[in-house]
Formats: structure tokens, C-alpha cells, sequence
């Protein structure tokens, strides 16, 4: 326990450091603007959306089913609103939790020696972890990991049970629907099930893989059969559940986010696949560079035989050969025993023996473990646990390492991504596991207590430079500007743009310009990128700029609905009403299928629709503007906020006299958005009209409430009053809008209208006035 302890401890205080941080990244969109966090929609919908809360069945799906990840962040929703401290500390306590597993998991392999430290403290400081605990949506994997192993050590009990306890069923049942649970919180989750198995033919029975065969066909061992059997239809199962809940459909994504899988040539796509593994493995040896992101250029594309980097590929696959052979050799001559080796049986030192019970021909093969190695407790003669031997924890290993990052290989499927180091959350089990084990097997090999003690202080300053390293990636991880500039150095590209996005919110508008542009520079035809550096241009009234940008970008990805909207808000304020109404009509006839983000175009539709319908509002085409908003309220995503759609509706329903139809769209944009100040004053303005004079009043009084620094309201008012003939009143009101709107000249020019009307008003009681003294 105290190994466990001390495992977890060191993963909870290398994170503490996230816990100031902010949402970084992909926060956003998982939880920020996630709709199925928030209390007014039904929690239900989480198991009907993917991870991003898009309908799981639309074609632009994500189709990452993690519904269990996506409760827990509702439920910090729930507790802390969008404060990101709690959202860090669940991940933080995660990953101590997963650490304190993962040692327990070591111990039953190692012992309860320093090895078993060893594995835990390496586990607990690797930095590959970063991004999936200082990164909130790595809570996916983190909590994946979780329920990955408590199925693993439910399993090992079955093995361990079976024959000899009516439990070993409660096992096996507890091993289902923890690796259930554990694909719920994402898909790789389901991968426990082939490392159990792995686990109870290779190390449990230690079968060779010549033996595999015999046993099944002899009807050996009829137990093993069972379970295996077992854990292949649940598996088959959940995977088959998983895909029909997702419409029977595979994701689909853009070629930057996995360019070697959108490349024509069957040569690239073949070297580059084979590539990426090796990638991964030397991001788990030496993390030294990390980044947020590794898509588009990040790796390029290994296009030809003469590819330098395809000699990578050869020797780690060359390696990985040599390493599974050395785990399933058949037993040899000399082996391991309490730390020596000994021969057919027989030590070579002390004359203690080390028995195999592992027996050919027509015999029952019987689990077996071989004796206790040395696990730094020297000649303890009190440890009688059996442990497996050094092969068949190599094989574990290799199954631990392998398996769980088949999904991501892009062999069954393609990925979204090129290089993900959150994925490699479960698969570092498995490195951790073999890199303690090769320390441990030559601690046990060399004779020298100079060498042994070079291998343990070795693989301890490992650990340290893990931990140092961590230490550090975390604090890039602080603010999602500190992210993008650590990430310059490998994808360009992707963080420029994001940086640039960043500094824009910070009003650093010359660098967040050199920022895209730095960007686009890396890479031309970015859609986004030209839409954010066409939208800062359009802020800054240099709109002729604005207008090639945004062209740029609907010719990169005609389906940028944002691009047109801005294209015909600016044609639009042109005096271009016709290129203008072009361009919301093309941007509404646009369909949302196979978009990354549905909700976004959705939005972005609607918000051509709601500026379309004040087009035809401007020319008099009244009814026309109508069918216009109509159709907007139909295409409207649940996100959008509906209040001037609907105030809009009001205003046309008044101008064509339809007073009960305005009322009822002025009452509902006032629902929608309570402190709404245009349906305060329109709405004003009906009651008025239909002689509510008082409710009007109040009304126009409420809107100058909510904004007393908006001239546009005091005008309202004293048309208001002017027309009730409280003349100074109106006066008052006229005044104080042309100063507090000096520069709009709807309101100066209404202003002075009233100004003189009440000059005049005022001429003519003076001179009815003198009139009557002259009588």
C-alpha cells in the first residue's frame, strides 16, 4: 500500500500547478460551448451526442461516444459553473487515482520491491501525460484508464479464482462492466478486454504459441476456453452496440486533420502509417517536444522508399519483433530464479532449485509462475509470492503498449488526427511496465554491484527528468497563449492561427494580424484562418481588405456559412443590396452535412436569414422579410440566441398593421432575452400606438434603465413625449441624445426635429400670448 501511496501522491502534487489554469483548446468546444452541460437541457441528450454535443447520427459527427466524460463535466457545470479550478482538480485526482492502480497492477507482476516503486513513480511523472491531465478533455482518457484497469484487476482475480470460488463469476462480471464503462469514457476503453486475454494465455497459463492451438483442439483446460470465449462476445458486443448507436457510420474528416490518410498515393499513405508508431514510441522514450497539436505539416508525409525516416520504421518494428519472440520463446535451458539463473531445474549457485510446471505432450497444462526474481529486497526468504517471470511480463507489456493504441493506427479506420498524446495515456502503461522490466532483467544479469547500482540510479534519474519535464509542459498549459507559442515549433501553422485568435480577444490587433498572417504563410488555404483575418480587417472598417479574405476563404471551403454572412453584412452596408441578397441566399441554401460543427452553420444560417429579412425590411418588402424570418426560425439551432430574430418578426408584422402578430413576436423577443432593449422600445412603441400610454412609458423608461448611455433610447422617449405635448420634457430628452450620440446621425437628426418642433410650439403659445394682451 505504501508504494501505492507514494505513486499517487507524486502524480497529484507534479499537477498541482494546472490548477490554476485556464480552458485551453479543445475546452472550448467540449465544455464552454457544449450545450448538454447545461441545466435547461436534458441530460439525457448526452447519450444521444458525441463528445462535442452533436447529434451522434448527424453525418458530421465527431462520432466520439463518451458519454460518461461528458456527465462528469456537467456535473462540474453543475457545481461550479465555468470556473476551470474544479474541472482541474477531478482531472488531477484522476490521474493519482489511475497512478495508485497502476502501481497495485505492477506490484502483482514485481513484488512488493523498489521495481514496483520504480513503475509507479514513472507512471506518475511521464510527461506524455500533460496533455491529458492539464488538458480538461484528456479526462476522457484519464478516466478511460480508470475503469481500464479496475476491469484488468477484476479479471486477474477471476483467473486467480477460478475452479476454487464461486466468485470468480462476480469477477467476471465486475471485468464487463468495468471494461463497459471504460469504453463509455472513450473508445479505446474496450481494449481491455484483448489485454485480459493476453493476460491469461501468456502469463496466467503461460502458454507458447505452439500450445495455443493443441489446447483449444484437445479440449484442454476447458475453463481458459470459457473465459476467453466470454470476453470475446462481450467485446464483440460492445463494439457492435457502439456502432450501430452511431449510425453504422465511420467519421469523416478533413485531409489537414489526417493528411496521410487524404493522400492519393497508396506508397505515402503505407510509409507514413507505418511511420506514425514509431513516432509515438520515441514521444514515450524522450518527450522532449510536445504540442497541443500535430495534424496537417506537424509529420510530413514519407513519400518515397529513399526516406531516411523509414529507417526508424525498420528498427522499431525489427525491435518489437525481437521482443514479442523473446516473450513467447518456448522455456529455455537457463532462466531466471531468485535472482540467479539456473539450468534444466537445477540453480547453478546455491543449490535451491526453480521447478517449471509447464508440461508437454498429452498433459494438462497448469497455470504457473515462475519463482521470485530479485525485486530489491536481497535473500528475503520470507517472500514465497510466486510472480511471473520476466517473459511473460515482456508479453503483458507489449500487449498493454499495443493493443490499446491499435485504434488510433488509422488499420480499421481512419483517425482524426496524426499524432494524439492524450491517446498515448493507456498505452504508457505498457512502456512503463517493459522499461522496469529491461531495468529489472539487467539489475539481475550483471555481476557487479557497480553496474547494478548504474542501472537503479539510471532509471531513478529517468524518473526525475520526468517529472522535471512535466513540471515544465505544465505550465504551458497555464493559458492557452502560453499553449500556441510552446506549439510553434512543430505545427507553425495551426498555432499561429489559434495565437492570433488569442491576441484579437486581447485587443492586440497589429499582432494578432501578424499572427494569421505568419500563419497563412505556413499554410495558404486555411478557410479559417482567412475568415478570422477577413473578420479582424471588417472590425477595423478596412473592408475592401475584408471582402478578398473572406472570397479567399469561400473559395478554399465553399460550405463557410460565417464567410458569407460577413460578405453580404458588408455589401449590404455598401449599398451593394443586390450582390448583398446573392450572397444570403447562396449562404442559406447551404446544408449541414458532413461539417465539423453543425451548430456553428446552423447559427451562421440563421444569422444570413435574420440580415437577408432586414434587407427586404429597408426596400418595403414586408411580407417578403416575414417568409425570410419565418424560415430562420426554422433552421434556428437551440444555441442561437433568437431576440432580435423575433423583434424583427414585430416590426414587420407592425409595418403591415398586424398589431396583434407584433405584440405577441415584441412579447416573445422580450421572453427570450429579458433585458432586450430594442423590443423595449419597439414594444413601446405599440402600446403607445394602440393607447397604453402608461405601460409605454414605463417601457421606454426601463430600456433607458438598461443602457443610459444609449442616445438611441432617449430619442425614443421624446418622441414619445413630444407626442403627448410634454414639450420641455421632450426637449430634455432630444439633448440628452445628441450628446451621448454625437456621432449618429438618426439620432442628432431627430433630435434636432423635436427641437424645433418644441421652438416652435414654444413661438406659438408666445405669440398667442401677446395676442391676447394686445386684445
Amino acid at each position: 500500500m505504501i508504494a501505492e501511496l507514494v505513486s499517487s501522491a507524486l502524480g497529484l502534487a507534479l499537477y498541482l500547478n494546472t490548477l490554476s489554469a485556464d480552458f485551453c483548446y479543445d475546452d472550448s468546444r467540449a465544455i464552454k460551448t457544449n450545450q448538454d452541460l447545461l441545466p435547461e437541457t436534458p441530460w439525457t441528450h448526452i447519450f444521444y451526442n458525441d463528445f462535442w454535443g452533436t447529434l451522434l447520427t448527424h453525418s458530421g459527427s465527431h462520432k466520439s461516444y463518451r458519454p460518461l466524460c461528458t456527465l462528469s463535466f456537467r456535473l462540474n457545470h453543475a457545481i461550479g459553473g465555468l470556473n476551470p479550478w474544479s474541472y482541474h482538480l477531478v482531472n488531477v485526482l484522476l490521474h493519482a487515482a489511475v497512478t495508485g492502480l497502476f502501481t497495485n497492477f505492477s506490484k502483482i507482476l514485481l513484488g512488493d520491491g523498489y521495481w514496483t516503486f520504480m513503475a509507479g513513480l514513472m507512471f506518475a511523472s511521464h510527461p506524455i501525460h500533460t496533455e491529458a491531465v492539464a488538458g480538461i478533455v484528456g479526462r476522457a482518457d484519464v478516466g478511460a484508464s480508470f475503469f481500464f484497469l479496475l476491469s484488468l484487476l477484476c479479471y486477474m482475480k477471476h483467473c486467480s479464482t477460478r475452479g476454487s470460488s464461486a466468485r470468480t463469476w462476480g469477477w467476471f462480471l465486475g471485468t464487463g462492466m468495468c471494461a463497459g464503462c471504460s469504453m463509455l469514457w472513450k473508445e479505446q476503453g474496450v481494449t481491455v478486454l484483448a489485454v485480459s486475454a493476453v493476460y491469461d494465455v501468456f502469463v496466467f497459463h503461460r502458454l507458447k504459441m505452439k500450445q495455443i492451438l493443441p489446447t483449444i483442439y484437445k479440449g484442454k483446460n476447458l475453463s481458459l476456453f470459457l473465459s476467453i470465449s466470454l470476453l470475446t462476445f462481450w467485446g464483440t458486443s460492445l463494439l457492435g452496440a457502439r456502432l450501430y448507436w452511431m449510425g453504422n457510420k465511420p467519421p469523416s474528416f478533413s485531409n489537414s486533420d489526417n493528411p496521410a490518410a487524404d493522400s492519393d498515393s497508396l506508397l505515402a499513405r503505407t510509409l507514413t502509417f507505418f511511420y506514425l508508431p514509431t513516432k509515438n514510441l520515441w514521444l514515450l522514450l524522450c518527450p522532449d517536444t510536445l504540442s497541443f497539436d500535430w495534424s496537417m505539416d506537424a509529420v510530413p508525409l514519407l513519400k518515397t522508399i529513399s526516406d531516411w525516416r523509414n529507417l526508424h520504421t525498420v528498427a522499431f518494428y525489427t525491435g518489437l519483433l525481437l521482443l514479442a519472440y523473446y516473450g513467447l520463446k518456448s522455456p529455455s535451458i537457463e532462466r531466471e530464479c531468485n535472482g540467479k539463473f539456473v539450468t534444466n531445474g537445477k540453480q547453478n549457485a546455491n543449490g535451491h532449485s526453480c521447478h517449471s510446471e509447464v508440461e508437454y505432450g498429452n498433459s494438462e497444462i497448469k497455470p504457473s509462475f515462475a519463482s521470485k526474481v530479485e525485486n530489491g529486497i536481497r535473500n528475503n526468504a520470507s517472500q514465497r509470492t510466486q510472480l511471473p517471470s520476466t517473459e511473460n511480463i515482456v508479453v503483458l507489456s507489449l500487449s498493454l503498449l499495443i493493443i490499446p493504441f491499435v485504434p488510433a493506427t488509422n488499420l480499421f479506420f481512419y483517425v482524426g488526427f496524426v499524432i494524439a498524446e492524450r491517446v498515448l495515456y493507456i498505452p504508457s502503461m505498457g512502456f512503463c511496465l517493459l522499461i522496469t522490466v529491461g531495468a529489472r532483467a539487467l539489475y539481475v544479469k550483471v555481476q557487479k554491484r557497480f553496474l547494478k547500482s548504474l542501472i537503479f540510479y539510471a532509471t531513478a534519474a529517468l524518473i526525475v527528468f520526468y517529472g522535471l519535464k512535466t513540471a515544465v509542459r505544465n505550465g504551458d498549459w497555464q493559458n492557452e497563449e502560453m499553449l500556441y507559442r510552446s506549439g510553434i515549433k512543430v505545427n507553425p501553422a495551426k498555432a499561429w492561427g489559434n495565437l492570433g485568435n488569442v491576441l484579437k480577444s486581447q485587443s492586440k490587433i497589429s499582432e494578432a494580424e501578424s499572427a494569421y498572417r505568419n500563419a497563412l504563410y505556413y499554410r495558404s488555404n486555411m478557410a479559417d484562418m482567412l475568415y478570422n483575418l477577413g473578420l479582424l480587417l471588417q472590425e477595423n472598417s478596412r473592408f475592401a481588405e475584408a471582402l478578398h479574405y473572406y472570397k479567399l476563404a469561400i473559395g478554399s471551403r465553399p460550405t463557410l456559412a460565417s464567410a458569407y454572412l460577413n460578405t453580404g453584412i458588408i455589401l449590404m452596408n455598401q449599398g451593394k443590396t443586390e450582390e448583398a441578397r446573392r450572397t444570403f441566399l447562396k449562404c442559406s441554401e447551404i446544408p449541414d452535412e458532413n461539417l465539423k460543427d453543425p451548430h456553428a452553420h446552423k447559427s451562421s444560417v440563421t444569422s444570413c436569414l435574420y440580415n437577408l429579412g432586414k434587407l427586404y425590411h429597408e426596400q418595403g418588402h414586408y411580407e417578403d422579410a416575414l417568409s425570410v424570418y419565418k424560415e430562420a426560425i426554422q433552421k434556428m439551432p437551440r444555441q442561437f440566441a433568437p431576440q432580435s430574430l423575433y423583434n424583427m418578426m414585430g416590426e414587420a408584422y407592425m409595418r403591415l398593421s398586424m398589431l396583434p402578430e407584433a405584440e405577441h413576436w415584441y412579447m416573445e423577443s422580450l421572453r427570450s432575452k429579458t433585458d432586450h432593449i430594442p423590443a423595449h422600445l419597439t414594444y413601446g412603441k405599440l402600446l403607445a400606438l394602440t393607447g397604453r400610454k402608461s405601460e409605454a412609458e414605463k417601457f421606454f423608461l426601463k430600456a433607458i434603465e438598461l443602457d443610459p448611455t444609449k442616445g438611441n433610447c432617449y430619442m425614443h422617449y421624446g418622441q414619445f413625449l413630444l407626442e403627448e405635448a410634454r414639450l420641455i420634457e421632450a426637449a430634455e430628452m432630444a439633448k440628452k441624445a445628441a450628446e451621448l450620440d454625437s456621432t449618429e446621425f438618426d439620432v442628432v437628426f431627430n433630435a434636432a426635429h423635436m427641437l424645433r418642433l418644441w421652438k416652435l410650439q414654444n413661438s406659438r403659445q408666445a405669440g398667442s400670448l401677446n395676442q391676447q394682451e394686445i386684445r
